[in-house]
């Protein structure tokens, strides 16, 4: 009796499951037949999407942006006390570097040209006269107490005497703390930018205070790719931070030929600032960008993605530092941002994220007066501060900026052609 009581209560059992089971599904496709709410659900719904839906719901951190931390307008500012010889274009600063606070300062190093006269290509170019904005540059320094207003205080590291490494220029660098000193990693370029390629591997120089002196390294730390390896022309833009107790150093490299290079990021890791530095075995670790700009976010990091590649124009985040996945999609996002992250070198375990920092603008002054100037931005890419300004979906532009985007000339000609082809078919 015991033993049927038994089996006739497992069968109930089974039974109101499966009806439990079939209310719950029967329910769930009544939701699915439902149309999508008007109001946005902050959790993803419980019901099919189309695969935009569930893009938003899986691959952002929140489905409205203005609630996504990692996204952000940018708004920018003019900087005070740089001379730029009325944009003659024999004064040129650009790529400056990460933003640090020492001895109540604020301090940016950043690429210096100050020549007889602008660029004027590889094939003119000798030892006075530059082929582009960054050759025969120097890298100098500047400090503020405010971010806006700034003092330059000179060169930081001169360019040394042929053949080491840098001695026709050195440019684009950017800064490390690490157990007291600091560090200075830059491009040392060998040869006239433009000639065979930008050839120019990563150097060194270190100090114990960011007043310097500077002492030179004088040897490659960052080599370029071998041959046939997506590196091996240049390694640009090395970028420090402690993440995991290591060095990690980002870097751009250049595939391809031009004028169809792709740009992507690479990643190099050290115990030690100067050295060895193992290159990942997945880099290239970001498929697109030009600069490189990245910032500890929560136990991650993230990256700015401006410019060049199918995922320009993004905010990445990676929670290892290495596999990086879209955060958010922007707009007028900085040109080298070199931000202000305060948390760069102290191995956090919970970044803070960046609300300001220095870009540059390029190729001002036209034809024959080409130089850049450097500029501030602000954002709200930051835990611990909520600016709804910095959060509008988008930006509107003055219509001449969409007209100065016009048809060259060739694609008027083929656009007339094509007209009077079609009239002649007729």
């Amino acid at each position: 009796m015991m033993k049927k009581n038994y089996v006739i209560g497992v069968t109930m059992y089974f039974v109101l499951l499966l009806v439990s089971c079939g209310t719950a599904e029967k329910e769930k496709n009544n939701e699915s037949a439902k149309a999508f709410p008007f109001m946005l659900p902050d959790e993803k719904p419980d019901r099919e999407l189309s695969a935009a839906m569930e893009r938003l719901y899986d691959d952002y951190a929140a489905p409205k942006p203005e609630e996504n931390e990692l996204f952000s307008q940018f708004k920018y500012t003019e900087l005070k006390g740089f001379n730029y010889s009325d944009g003659d274009g024999t004064i040129s600063r650009r790529d400056p570097s990460k933003i640090v606070f020492h001895n109540n300062k604020y301090y940016v190093w950043y690429t210096y040209r100050h020549t007889s006269t602008p660029p004027q290509g590889a094939k003119k170019s000798n030892d006075t006269i530059p082929s582009s904005d960054w050759d025969l540059a120097e890298i100098w320094y500047a400090t503020s107490t405010d971010g806006f207003n700034w003092e330059e205080q000179g060169v930081a590291i001169k360019r040394p005497k042929k053949p080491i490494v840098g001695w026709r220029a050195v440019t684009t660098t950017d800064i490390l703390e690490w157990k007291g000193k600091y560090y200075l990693y830059y491009q040392g370029f060998m040869e006239a930018s433009g000639k065979r390629g930008d050839d120019c591997p990563v150097a060194v120089s270190y100090a114990d205070s960011p007043d310097g002196p500077w002492t030179p390294y004088n040897k490659i730390v960052i080599p370029n790719g071998e041959e046939g390896e997506w590196d091996q022309y240049s390694i640009h833009d090395p970028y420090p931070l402690v993440y995991k107790g290591k060095i990690y150093l980002y870097y751009k490299s250049d595939t391809g030929v031009k004028p169809h290079w792709v740009r992507m990021q690479g990643l190099a890791t050290a115990d030690n600032p100067l050295g060895p530095f193992t290159k990942s075995p997945l880099n290239p670790v970001i498929s697109s960008g030009h600069e490189t700009s990245l910032f500890p976010f929560k136990q991650g990091i993230a990256a700015l993605v401006y410019k060049d590649g199918n995922e320009h124009n993004t905010i990445q985040y990676a929670k290892d530092g290495v596999n990086f996945e879209i955060a958010s999609i922007t707009e007028l996002m900085p040109y080298a941002a070199a931000p202000f992250v305060a948390d760069a070198f102290t191995d956090t375990k919970d970044g803070r994220g960046i609300t300001w920092g220095i870009s540059h603008f390029i190729n001002l002054g036209g034809r024959g007066k080409i130089h850049s100037k450097l500029v501030r931005f602000d954002c709200d890419l930051s835990q611990d501060i909520d600016d709804p300004e910095m959060k509008q979906h988008r930006v509107n532009h003055d219509t001449d900026v969409y007209y100065r985007q016009g048809l060259s000339m060739k694609q008027k000609a083929r656009i007339a052609k094509e007209n009077k082809e079609l009239t002649k078919s007729k």
